[in-house]
């Protein structure tokens, strides 16, 4: 695959489409078991509580995979993204109803750089508040 955007059509500024991705029960069980991470912080509520978080709460690296996909989806090639990294600024707290949490994710180019790649600054928010920081990939365009 290669990236569908061209590094001339895009501008510093330049906004990407947000998508809201929903987080349930369910799905942090899957996600266990395809990381193998059982911690139980992510399926056991009693444990969560006793360890003094409000409630189970999503994976990181989950809350981060989910947040690049805003990414990836916008360049049409995952292969395109050269480098990501984030801060883990608050947890994404997932109850257990049929609702469950969302993750909201919106990105903006923050930089043009050379051989036709963009940095692109992420936000992502769940519950009001912001769950990554210094949320930032660089990609490599057509």
């Amino acid at each position: 695959m290669t990236a569908k955007i061209a590094y001339d059509d895009v501008e510093v500024g330049t906004e990407l489409p947000a998508q809201t991705f929903p987080v349930t029960r369910a799905t942090l069980v899957q996600y266990a078991g395809a990381s193998g991470d059982f911690n139980p912080i992510h399926w056991n509520e009693r444990f969560a509580k006793e360890v003094g978080l409000p409630d189970v709460i999503a994976h990181g690296m989950f809350t981060m995979a989910e947040a690049i996909r805003v990414v990836t989806d916008w360049v049409g090639d995952p292969g395109a993204v050269v480098e990501y990294g984030v801060r883990f600024t608050k947890p994404v707290v997932v109850p257990d109803d049929d609702k469950g949490a969302r993750i909201e994710v919106s990105g903006k180019v923050a930089a043009k750089l050379e051989d036709n790649a963009v940095r692109v600054d992420l936000t992502a928010v769940s519950g009001g508040q912001k769950v990554l920081g210094m949320a930032r990939a660089v990609v490599r365009l057509a």
